[in-house]
């Protein structure tokens, strides 16, 4: 991609992407993620039915009349972006690949954060972790984010999903808020995630949120007789008969033990997910996300 194509290409996400979330996602997202904690705000005098608790002794000892401290909602967040930028992310059969969908989606985060004036990082990993942009703010700092986004090519092809989630709890001291986006294809021989024992880790240090990015071919095989596939990810070549019933109820039955083994998994930590497939309106799915937290 030209230097031309990539600034143009960089332009329109970003155009697409502050208009939605200033005219969507602006509530939905301050709504659903409310910052740390509680900061200390002022100080006044006590009024019937405050909290003693709250009692300043100090300022009360020296102006001889009682205080309390007031405290308001610590809105600043931190938000990184876990980016699944192995092999199987340029697979699309639809109007576009799961790479463009994660970045529309990544985008739209990126900018909604930066609107409730949170701090946005981002991590890019395969069976590696490929590169890290610490969290900042500032519309320089999100339209690098957005550029790697577009045009980051990785040393490596694999997955490993775990490997990026015990990166984030040494990389982030803080707790801070998750997005994994990925097509969650990191699974062992019996179709279980592999990365469940670092999700178990990290979801205690951080607020962890799965946006599982799918296309429908990776789901349900299509009878188109004879064709020779390739694994994305490994490079192996084979030949299938996709006329075969018996291929494709293996096909479907095997994606599906998969996919029910890994919303299990996400259950089992009460992690909030959604699954947007390539060939859907993504903003009906992080709404539907933002609303279930």
């Amino acid at each position: 991609m030209s230097p031309e194509e990539l600034l143009k290409s960089v332009r329109k996400i970003e155009i697409k992407s502050r208009r939605l979330s200033r005219q969507i996602f602006a509530g939905e997202y301050h709504s659903a993620f409310k910052g740390r904690g509680m900061a200390f705000s002022e100080v006044r005098e006590y009024q019937t039915g405050d909290d003693v608790r709250r009692m300043d002794w100090n300022v009360t000892a020296r102006l001889n009349a009682p205080y309390i401290k007031v405290f308001e909602e610590e809105r600043e967040l931190t938000v990184v972006l876990l980016v699944d930028v192995s092999g199987s992310r340029l697979f699309g059969t639809s109007a576009k690949t799961k790479k463009e969908l994660i970045t529309e989606i990544a985008a739209l985060l990126s900018f909604s954060a930066s609107a409730n004036n949170d701090k946005v990082g981002a991590l890019f990993f395969s069976s590696r972790v490929e590169k890290f942009i610490p969290p900042k703010k500032g519309r320089s700092h999100l339209l690098r984010i957005i550029r790697e986004l577009i045009e980051f090519e990785p040393r490596e092809r694999g997955t490993d999903i775990g490997e990026a989630l015990r990166y984030l709890t040494n990389a982030i001291k803080k707790r801070c808020t998750a997005f994994l986006l990925s097509d969650l294809t990191d699974v062992d021989k019996e179709g279980k995630p592999r990365y469940e024992e670092a999700l178990k880790i990290a979801v205690n240090r951080h607020d962890i949120s799965v946006v599982n990015v799918y296309d429908p071919r990776d789901r349900v095989l299509p009878d188109v007789g004879m064709i020779r596939v390739m694994d994305a990810e490994s490079g192996e070549e084979r030949w299938i008969d996709t006329s075969s019933k018996t291929v494709r109820r293996e096909f479907t039955g095997w994606n599906e033990k998969v996919r029910q083994a890994t919303i299990q998994c996400l259950r089992r930590y009460k992690v909030d997910s959604v699954s947007i497939a390539t060939n859907e309106d993504f903003v009906k799915g992080m709404i539907s996300l933002f609303g279930r937290r």
